[in-house]
């Protein structure tokens, strides 16, 4: 066997110790992490009650209580927790991201406290240039206080007290403000902030002698009504978000470890806009811009809740996109949905008022759940050629539910459907398309049908032929002049009598304009491409009335320059009777039609060759 010479292993590299610039992290913190100095109180706020919450875990009759004093740029925060022992503060205090949390065998009950980073301290940097804190461990009855000072440039002491200078377990933090925050640290903002953050915390916190919490919270309180709970809770709503809510909505979710309410907007918002929550973790607030606490389907609420199993980010000012999250906004999803499904069994005058402002929320839902689309039927609105109904009034009186598309579809034929007996809804608004599309699956044997050009020219009554044969030099003429706008010109007659003209087309017609457009415009090679695509969709027609008394007359015309410049001014007439947008050529042939009537009207001898 050959042996090889071994060769000495090189010197393993001395370990080294990542070292921390505090102001360079304070200023992280401030810039980046959090959204205002603001939150340095709730994180003194939330040490306290987590220190609070570690002393009753092993002495439950242990007293709770927080107090909070501010003057002359100074604060004071005073606990009645575990406390701190001398090596507990070189190992929590002094060490960034270590929290007592993780250490003293508490890792598997970490629900039951607060934070969860160990940074909160920190925080107290972004207004404080230099913290005191003194503590007394409530574990070490013996142990005497400790006092740990610590300054923004990252230096910090520590030293033992006499046991005089803190006679009970529990632990005081002294802050002092840095230059140009000493408002952070005014008796007044502190009250402000201190209510804000703890209005639903558990303990006794009080900013001198006032007491901040408002316990139990008022979802949670017993009041003598249902109306007397609907009023106090009205007023939480227009206190808190600044509205009175056409209803409320309890928000119970016992497994989720949730009681909240969510209170209905009184007007309409947008889908699109962003909902901001207000979220209490275990009776601390951690934001008041909790975006995705709900489906977005339920837009038209604004909630506020305590939870204790949802996860906030490292800053507490979010939550954590989990699975439980996920849960909750579906369990949450559901309270709401069931709300809705109440009004509609038991109240349907607020059902009605509801619906009168947020009937596109519930579109919204109804597309994607048959349920609710089967208890909402009778109640939603759609704008149809009958008024304003639901879409189960109005399969009742209709065999056939025709629809349209786009709300210009709709202008275009809803008075003559209307006046043949044709049913339309209009499908142009946000979901409705989609629910009248779906309409058979909640209710068997209903007849949906998309509603085109063809549809509505075929349920016109025809022109006698010989009529129509007789004026087909009229309606040359007239074919001539639109045929450049890519528009044909029919015969019907058709009620009412006092439309002279309709304007059809459909998806397919507009599209083949379209390319028609972009291939005049185009340059060789791309109006080859375009025209390659050339299909055989159906162009738009222009449907002339044969009882209206002004096609009748202008269809005695022997003039084919006066016909075009009369079928060029019904076909514009049409077009903004249908509210369609105008494209450049048809603004154009507007203003040509418009003056070649003047000109036709203000002279007397047509026979003159200056006429036009």
């Amino acid at each position: 066997m050959d042996s090889q010479t071994s060769q000495p292993s090189p010197a393993s590299p001395s370990p080294h110790t990542f070292q921390v610039d505090l102001r360079g992290l304070v200023d992280l913190l401030s810039h980046h992490l959090y959204s205002s100095p603001k939150v340095y109180l709730r994180e003194l706020l939330q040490n306290a009650v987590d220190a609070i919450t570690a002393r009753r875990a092993e002495q439950p009759d242990a007293p709770a209580t927080v107090r909070l004093h501010a003057e002359d740029g100074t604060l004071r925060v005073e606990d009645s927790g575990i406390g701190l022992t001398e090596s507990d503060v070189h190992s929590l205090l002094a060490t960034i991201g270590r929290s007592s949390k993780r250490d003293d065998g508490l890792e598997s009950a970490r629900s039951d406290f607060l934070g969860q980073f160990g940074i909160g301290l920190l925080a107290c940097f972004v207004v404080a240039e230099r913290i005191r804190v003194v503590s007394r461990s409530a574990r070490t009855p013996d142990a005497a206080p400790v006092e740990w000072t610590a300054a923004d440039d990252g230096s910090y002491t520590v030293r033992t007290l006499p046991h005089s200078a803190r006679p009970e377990p529990g632990t005081t933090v002294h802050l002092v403000a840095r230059a140009g925050a000493g408002e952070w640290l005014s008796a007044e903002r502190v009250r402000s902030l201190a209510r804000g953050f703890g209005a639903l915390l558990p303990y006794d916190v009080r900013v001198g002698e006032e007491p901040i919490a408002d316990l139990p919270a008022p979802w949670d309180r017993s009041y003598p009504s249902p109306a007397t709970r609907r009023v106090a809770l009205a007023r939480h709503c227009h206190d808190l978000f600044g509205f009175t809510p056409l209803d409320s909505i309890d928000l119970d979710v016992p497994l989720a470890g949730i009681r909240g309410v969510a209170y209905v907007l009184p007007s309409a918002v947008s889908p699109a806009q962003r909902a901001s929550h207000w979220v209490h973790l275990k009776g601390m607030l951690l934001t008041e811009r909790a975006e995705q606490l709900l489906p977005d389907w339920a837009f038209f609420v604004r909630c506020v809740l305590d939870t204790d199993s949802l996860r906030p980010t490292a800053s507490r000012e979010s939550l954590y996109e989990d699975e439980t999250l996920a849960a909750v906004r579906e369990a949450l999803g559901e309270r709401i949905r069931s709300w809705l499904t109440g009004l509609a069994a038991g109240d349907p005058e607020r059902l009605a008022a509801f619906l009168s402002v947020h009937h596109l929320g519930v579109k919204s839902l109804a597309r994607h759940d048959p349920e609710m689309l089967r208890t909402m039927l009778p109640w939603l609105p759609f704008e149809t050629t009958d008024g304003r109904l639901s879409l189960e009034e109005f399969a009742q009186r209709h065999p056939v539910v025709h629809f349209t598309r786009t709300v210009e579809e709709y202008r275009q034929v809803a008075p003559i459907a209307s006046a043949q007996g044709v049913g339309v809804v209009n499908g142009g608004y946000t979901y409705d398309s989609e629910l009248v599309e779906a309409l058979p699956s909640v209710r068997p044997g209903t007849v949906v049908s998309e509603l085109d050009a063809d549809t509505v020219t075929a349920h016109l009554d025809g022109v006698d032929p010989a009529e129509e044969l007789a004026l087909s030099p009229f309606l040359a003429a007239a074919r001539a002049r639109l045929d450049p706008l890519g528009c044909d010109v029919v015969l019907r007659s058709f009620h009412p009598l006092s439309v002279p003209a309709l304007h059809l087309d459909d998806r397919a017609a507009r599209h083949e304009q379209a390319r028609a457009d972009a291939e005049e415009q185009a340059d060789d090679l791309w109006a080859g491409i375009l025209g390659s695509l050339r299909g055989s969709a159906p162009r738009a027609r222009l449907v002339l009335n044969h009882l209206n008394p002004l096609i009748r007359r202008i269809s005695s015309l022997d003039e084919p320059d006066l016909i075009g410049t009369a079928t060029e001014s019904l076909y514009g007439q049409a077009l903004l009777m249908a509210q369609r947008p105008l494209r450049p050529a048809d603004s154009a042939l507007l203003n040509r039609a418009f003056i070649g009537l003047l000109e036709w009207a203000t002279h007397t001898d047509p026979g003159k060759d200056d006429r036009r």
